[in-house]
């Protein structure tokens, strides 16, 4: 696709795959940009103008074919196609996402987890060996990886990312408190902030809070 599409635009579409898979289990066969506004607190103007990015999908008066436009996505999305994934850092976030089954339904398929602690060498999460982290460079000789997910300290992530490049992984899902920008060696980032998110609740809980005045 020659167009460039804006990031923004690229965020709310895993959301439009996510209600319309709801929308599929329910048994809705087609819906309109307004019934899937008031379900997805996203004006009908914003979907249409999405949509039209990639070709529109809709008809004047029907509205949207759910299956087909649920499917048409998962192709923009990328998900027809199979991603294989590591993860560098097995503690418990990377245990946790070792352990969500969800991914592959989507087409991820998490294959290694390593680690630098010698007492997880040999250990499985969900059937998916854990290896020490001296083995990455013969593991990716051996086997194709996609992306890798960096659960790792901080301090720790950047030079990781930088071998991960130098391994010819070219994805980096980064869970890392730090964000990283490997564009210069052709690698996609994405940053994932779980605390951004958090405080973004905490602003939504502490705004309805009434305030109380400084003292004198």
């Amino acid at each position: 696709m020659d167009k460039e599409i804006s990031q923004a635009v690229i965020r709310r579409m895993p959301r439009y795959y996510r209600y319309l898979g709801e929308l599929i289990d329910a048994g809705v066969e087609r819906i309109s940009s307004g019934d899937l506004s008031s379900r997805m607190n996203v004006t009908a103007s914003q979907i249409r103008q999405d949509l039209n990015n990639f070709g529109g999908f809709g008809q004047q008066g029907y509205g949207y074919n759910v299956k087909y436009l649920y499917d048409e996505i998962g192709k923009i999305l990328g998900l027809g196609e199979k991603h294989s994934i590591i993860i560098i850092g097995a503690g418990n976030l990377g245990q946790a996402l070792a352990n969500y089954v969800e991914f592959e339904k989507f087409g991820f398929a998490i294959t290694a987890l390593f680690d630098i602690n010698p007492a997880l060498k040999g250990r499985q999460v969900r059937g998916i060996a854990i290896h020490m982290i001296e083995e990455l460079e013969a593991f990716t000789k051996e086997h194709p990886v996609d992306i890798a997910a960096l659960t790792l300290p901080k301090s720790k992530a950047e030079a990781m990312a930088s071998q991960l490049a130098g391994l010819g992984i070219t994805a980096i899902w980064n869970f890392a408190h730090v964000d990283l920008d490997l564009a210069g060696q052709n690698v996609l980032v994405e940053n994932v902030h779980l605390s951004d998110s958090l405080m973004q609740l905490s602003y939504n809980i502490a705004k309805d809070k009434p305030r109380h005045a400084a003292p004198q």
